[in-house]
């Protein structure tokens, strides 16, 4: 980091605690706390995201400022709660990056990604047993607020650790035929209930399996899968235009033709 950098960061710690100042600051920034910035934080980090998918790295560079603006008013409220501030976050950050990182900061050795991930795993194992409870959940280190998909791929991780994981994707592949038997006796006897509810719910997991064993991950499958549905039926609806129908007057039949026209030509 050169000066430059350096004022650079002083002056955004000095813009945080202006906004905050109470005789200066901005009403709404004084009004905010811990919890009421999460929503902003989440946002903020799936317009990040939303950048790097679209291949606009013009304005990455801002949507990055807006997370980081978040770590720092983060950091704000922490020090005026005399918790810790800025330099503690960045401080703890160097310290985990050289340790979780034996290989390029103590050893250096080139690692295979088996490896690396076993190596990461033991890490992360360790660190739990260190600040664990007498009796600590084998969950307690992933945040309950993630994406539920997100959230399962971290649960398969942990538990793949252990040594209880297929050895490829063809048993999670199989698993999920089987989920979808489940499924579909369940609905065949009332679509409605809790059950069926509860065997949509292990399909879905047994998905985000075959996933993760592809080293593939799930929430950004199903956002691709979002945005390519999206971006198709926006030209099913153009397609209907152009033949004199729009959406809502079209029937069924003449919206599943448009469809599997697009679906041809898109191929």
């Amino acid at each position: 980091m050169n000066v430059n950098d350096s004022a650079s960061i002083d002056k955004l710690l000095a813009i945080m605690s202006q906004l905050r100042d109470p005789k200066v600051g901005c009403g709404w920034d004084l009004k905010q706390d811990f919890k009421s910035i999460v929503p902003h934080t989440l946002e903020e980090a799936y317009e990040v995201a939303d950048c790097i998918e679209r291949g606009d790295f013009s304005e990455l560079k801002n949507e990055l400022g807006d997370l980081l603006f978040q770590v720092i008013f983060y950091a704000q409220l922490a020090h005026e709660q005399q918790l810790f501030d800025f330099n503690d976050v960045v401080s703890s950050l160097n310290d985990k990056l050289v340790r979780r990182h034996p290989h390029v900061f103590d050893n250096q050795q080139t690692l295979s990604d088996e490896q690396l991930s076993a190596q990461w795993q033991a890490i992360k194992a360790k660190e739990r047993a260190e600040k664990a409870p007498k009796q600590p959940s084998l969950w307690q280190d992933i945040p309950v607020a993630i994406p539920s998909l997100s959230k399962a791929k971290k649960i398969q991780q942990r538990v793949s650790s252990l040594g209880f994981d297929w050895p490829t994707y063809h048993g999670a592949l199989d698993k999920v035929g089987e989920e979808v038997d489940e499924v579909k006796e369940a609905l065949a006897v009332n679509p409605q209930s809790d059950h069926s509810a509860e065997e949509i719910g292990d399909l879905l997991f047994a998905t985000v399996n075959v996933a993760r064993h592809i080293k593939r991950d799930p929430e950004q499958l199903l956002r691709s899968a979002n945005d390519k549905f999206s971006a198709r039926f926006e030209k099913v609806q153009g397609y209907l235009i152009a033949h004199g129908k729009n959406l809502e007057s079209a029937t069924i039949d003449e919206m599943n033709a448009a469809w599997e026209v697009i679906k041809k030509d898109s191929r």
